[in-house]
């Protein structure tokens, strides 16, 4: 339904709890669901408008969910607000919602919860979240001892990124092969309205 992955310098501190969900974090990075019409490339790094957000409570932890839009997207002026997202993209915040609450059941794992009776909020919400988490994330790469790989090129961090090394890394993977062409029309990602909605 959406591209899937994270914002960068964020993290939900496990021994923090948070005001609104009551629960820690789930020692991540936020999520983040991409809305738009392409189909991004594993890996890619794209600019977003963000929209609002869900608390989901995964296996009692809070994982935020961002809701964004690539700002390149063809719809990416027409959607400004999660009110947008309904008028725009009907039925995909609901059928989102509903994923998240069941992905974890066919592995035999309970439904996920939600704070906030499952409401997604606005971009204002949001905000305050990413700039929490980012607060997060600047203590922890300072930390001596973190239990959690921090390297990075950021100016103050405890454990500098070594640029050499990761080069060696990337210079011993095999080399790649010729990537099979993809057909240009799997390139945009489709979504069917519920009629019962």
């Amino acid at each position: 339904m959406w591209n899937y992955g994270a914002l960068p310098q964020t993290w939900e501190d496990p021994n923090h709890t948070d005001a609104n969900t009551k629960a820690k974090g789930d020692n991540d990075p936020i999520d983040v669901i991409e809305i738009g019409s392409k189909i991004q490339p594993r890996g890619a790094v794209i600019p977003v408008k963000i929209l609002g957000t869900i608390a989901l409570l995964d296996e009692g932890e809070t994982d935020w969910k961002l809701v964004a839009i690539a700002a390149s997207d063809p719809e990416a002026d027409n959607v400004n607000s999660i009110d947008d997202v309904n008028d725009v993209f009907p039925g995909l915040l609901a059928a989102s919602r509903e994923w998240f609450r069941n992905y974890k059941v066919p592995a035999g794992k309970p439904v996920n919860q939600f704070a906030f009776n499952a409401e997604y909020k606005d971009a204002e919400f949001a905000q305050k979240v990413i700039e929490e988490t980012n607060e997060f994330w600047k203590k922890l790469i300072k930390e001596e001892n973190p239990k959690l790989n921090t390297e990075t090129y950021v100016e103050g961090a405890a454990h500098p990124a070594d640029a050499e090394k990761w080069a060696k890394i990337v210079e011993d993977m095999p080399a790649k092969g010729e990537p099979a062409p993809i057909p240009e029309e799997v390139e945009a990602s489709h979504f069917i309205l519920d009629p019962r909605q």
